[in-house]
């Protein structure tokens, strides 16, 4: 019997590299880019549609629609959201599948916030998980 022991590290299981470009990006760079989206969003939703910053309501959506049309517009046509392009980040599709509709489930499940901060057995958040995506280094 064998007391050999691999480390095992995020993204082993989806045949990605330890470290470096195509790696599994860090929770911490995947979380600064998305708060940088949401907070470009923010503005975006304050300035070009009136939306006022921390309101209730219907308009509490407008920021969520302006961030989930970021998401699907870059992620499609970049392979990267803005703030996940300034931390060195992309996603990367990992299931066979239409990626502009990978892109939308990932998007609609991470508006539903509960789904993006549960991860699953390879580290990464059920949202992609679920739509067949992952974040890499770039």
């Amino acid at each position: 019997m064998s007391t050999e022991r691999t480390s095992e590290y995020a993204g082993q299981l989806l045949g990605m590299p330890a470290s470096g470009p195509g790696s599994m990006a860090p929770l911490w760079r995947r979380a600064l880019g998305l708060l940088v989206d949401w907070f470009s969003a923010q503005l975006i939703a304050h300035f070009a549609f009136g939306a006022a910053l921390g309101a209730g309501g219907a308009q509490a959506f407008v920021p969520l629609g302006v961030f989930a049309l970021i998401n699907v517009l870059s992620v499609t046509a970049f392979a990267a959201t803005p703030g996940q392009a300034l931390l060195g980040l992309q996603v990367l599709q990992v299931s066979p599948g239409s990626f502009p509709l990978q892109v939308v489930v990932r998007t609609a499940l991470l508006c539903l916030f509960i789904p993006a901060i549960l991860s699953d057995r390879n580290g990464r958040g059920f949202h992609d998980g679920l739509a067949g995506t992952v974040i890499v280094r770039r």
